[in-house]
């Protein structure tokens, strides 16, 4: 059973063109609810941020929410990731996943959040929305 944290701003993922710098302050700004993730790839960036911080040029696509998993997880732990895309897999809810040090977070889409919500609830995860 796992403790997870709905955040409350609606978030996109995107697709900023290969060899385009990564917006100045788009990290480091972030306040104490938001967070950010940008992974590199040949094809280019790949970046998942709250809406209203998506640069311009981007490829986008909106709105989902951001269920973050209360941490900081050890990093020993298996299956954490698992037991929340497994649930919402089942019951055909579309995710975007991501890790950083210290949790997890899994976005689903903004108009399944009640669905990804109830499905999470009835396998014995806590959320607190």
């Amino acid at each position: 059973m796992l403790d997870i944290a709905l955040l409350p701003d609606e978030y996109a993922v995107c697709r900023i063109p290969s060899g385009t710098p990564v917006p100045t302050g788009l990290l480091s700004d972030l306040s104490g609810t938001e967070v950010a993730s940008l992974a590199a790839s040949p094809d280019g960036l790949s970046l998942i941020c709250p809406t209203l911080r998506v640069p311009d040029g981007a490829t986008v696509e909106t709105p989902w929410r951001c269920l973050r998993v209360v941490g900081p997880l050890d990093l020993a732990l298996t299956g954490v990731l698992a037991s929340l895309v497994a649930p919402l897999a089942e019951a055909r809810v579309e995710i975007v996943a991501f890790s950083t040090y210290d949790t997890d977070y899994v976005l689903v889409p903004a108009v399944r959040l009640a669905e990804a919500i109830g499905t999470l609830t009835n396998v014995g995860h806590r959320v607190a929305t």
